[in-house]
């Protein structure tokens, strides 16, 4: 079982801290795995492989952080779910660990009625690692660390955040990718959008009986 830890607002590098000590707890056995939902005021956060060009220069007014994750540059901000999963994972790979986030979160929209899904990545190209809602929409974008047998960092669910901060950097090493959102979606299919509230108890639903790797009342990490 996956415990979810319910934050509302918080800063990025306050996050970070509260992540670290999750971290620690779970490698020492003090907790089980743990599930972080939150979102953060706007912060631009990018990978340790993204490249200068691919970050907003100094004009965007926004606070760009590196962060010690996979993946490469993304958007965070008001009205998007950001869940931090430090969770043992040391009984799987870490491409296991990413198709099962996936996969879960778009059991999520599923039962929220919005159709999503995962794409695979062609040999030589960049990651399409995610989670999209059109051919070339993304919903959703994934980047994990994975280390001594616990994850971290997560995934980052669009629900109606400020679309247009995506322009000012290239989102996921993406040139041309289209970053969508629940809202837009609702907007473009004449629906009323989704409640906050309602996809955050989607996805914790989903996240809630843990990975297929993992037993069920997992407490301990030696």
């Amino acid at each position: 079982m996956i415990e979810c830890i319910e934050l509302g607002e918080v800063a990025y590098n306050e996050a970070m801290t509260m992540m670290d000590v999750c971290i620690s707890d779970r490698r020492a056995g003090l907790t089980g795995d743990r599930l972080l939902l939150l979102a953060h005021p706007p912060v631009i956060t990018f990978g340790r492989n993204t490249r200068p060009e691919e970050l907003p220069d100094d004009s965007v007014g926004i606070p760009v952080v590196p962060a010690d994750r996979g993946g490469y540059a993304t958007y965070h901000g008001p009205g998007q779910l950001v869940g931090y999963l430090v969770i043992d994972v040391r009984n799987a790979t870490a491409p296991q660990l990413v198709r099962w986030v996936e996969e879960t979160l778009i059991r999520a929209l599923s039962q929220l009625g919005v159709k999503s899904f995962r794409r695979d990545t062609p040999k030589g190209e960049n990651s399409l690692v995610g989670v999209w809602a059109g051919p070339n929409h993304k919903i959703a974008s994934i980047g994990m660390r994975i280390r001594e047998g616990i994850s971290s960092h997560g995934f980052a669910l669009n629900i109606a955040p400020d679309l247009d901060a995506f322009d000012a950097f290239t989102p996921c090493r993406l040139p041309d990718v289209e970053m969508t959102s629940l809202a837009q979606i609702a907007s473009r299919n004449c629906k009323a959008a989704l409640d906050d509230a309602e996809v955050r108890a989607a996805v914790a639903a989903q996240f809630a009986g843990g990975p297929p790797w993992s037993p069920a009342a997992t407490t301990r990490v030696s």
